[in-house]
């Protein structure tokens, strides 16, 4: 059996793909599209500033390299855009897409050498965006540095085991390789964003590459020799000083409170005419007027007030009567021990 009998016995078959990573994608040739296209497609995008020179220098690279699918390609410098269009030679309808991944990869700062691979048909790219994954500036900054490793050793060990190149640029990561690279980079990038760091998925590629190698691991479950990460974050905000005990649940909810109508009807106030509630009102203020006038005249006549004198204790007076000293009793004491010391 030839391989184009071979391709054409798997390309009806439909059993299930134990791994599908390793089916090879049959070519897409010119005989298979002799009539081309019958209408144009063409793709724009637009590119910064600061690229204009460097696609200045390389456009006439481009052109040739898209002339050879049958595209053209035009660089406009007044409003800043690359578009990539089809010709009536054209004969791939997917070329054009390709062509317009590879100006994306270009607008976002990835050289024209590395962009022109996305052409093949083994290669696609992937642009990752990572700017709204992290609210807080000074996360998404220490978070994306950590991406890329000090002097780009992690982002050039992910490169090594994805076989994918990588470009962290502003809010975006292009990657651009093999589709199975381009899952496992995506992957990376997003848990890296969601702060579970990039060195977790590095060790498990790697344990990963060599198990594939053991045929006898191949078909048990790779979990244990995997590396597991646990996140120790504890919470840091600041808890309060005094904490108000939480209320027990109640299905139901609580009292309504009482309307003005209410605590008229209540006081009866609100069965009073016009007369009777000026009155009333009156009354009150006449209260309230006097008890301030009240308050006043205490406030003032406050210093003139004579201060309150004890008055005499009885109890005490009698108490000092008896203690007083029985001075003839004490003396005729006092003769009578001079006596009986001379005898």
């Amino acid at each position: 059996m030839s391989d184009s009998e071979a391709e054409e016995t798997h390309k009806n078959s439909t059993e299930p793909v134990d791994n599908a990573w390793s089916l090879k994608i049959p070519t897409f040739k010119r005989d298979d599209n002799p009539h081309g296209l019958v209408e144009e497609s063409s793709f724009a995008t637009l590119f910064p500033k600061y690229r204009e020179k460097y696609l200045k220098e390389v456009w006439p690279l481009v052109q040739q390299c898209v002339a050879e699918h049958d595209l053209k390609a035009e660089l406009d410098l007044v409003e800043g855009s690359m578009v990539v269009k089809t010709t009536r030679k054209t004969w791939d309808p997917y070329i054009v897409i390709k062509a317009r991944d590879m100006i994306k990869l270009m607008a976002r700062s990835v050289p024209f050498e590395q962009a022109k691979r996305v052409l093949q048909d083994e290669i696609g790219c992937d642009i990752i965006k990572i700017g709204n994954l992290v609210h807080k500036k000074e996360k998404f900054v220490k978070r994306r540095q950590r991406l890329i490793g000090p002097n780009g050793a992690t982002l050039k060990s992910i490169e090594l085991l994805t076989d994918c190149y990588v470009l962290v640029q502003g809010n975006t990561v292009a990657a651009l390789g093999p589709y199975k690279g381009l899952q496992q980079v995506r992957d990376i990038v997003l848990e890296t964003m969601n702060n579970v760091h990039p060195i977790y998925n590095i060790k498990a590629l790697m344990i990963k590459r060599e198990l594939m190698k053991d045929p006898k691991l191949a078909s048990e479950d790779w979990s244990r020799f995997l590396p597991k990460f646990t996140n120790k974050n504890i919470s840091k905000r600041k808890q309060p000083k005094v904490k108000k005990p939480k209320k027990e649940y109640t299905p139901f909810p609580p009292a309504q409170p009482e309307s003005k109508i209410d605590k008229q009807l209540a006081s009866g106030e609100y069965f009073l005419n016009k007369e009777q509630k000026q009155a009333k009102k009156q009354q009150e203020h006449n209260a309230k007027q006097a008890e301030a006038a009240k308050k006043q005249d205490e406030r003032r006549n406050k210093d003139f007030v004579p201060p309150t004198e004890e008055a005499p204790n009885r109890k005490r007076n009698a108490e000092d009567a008896n203690t007083r000293v029985d001075v003839k009793a004490l003396k005729a004491k006092l003769v009578k021990a001079n006596k009986s010391v001379k005898s």
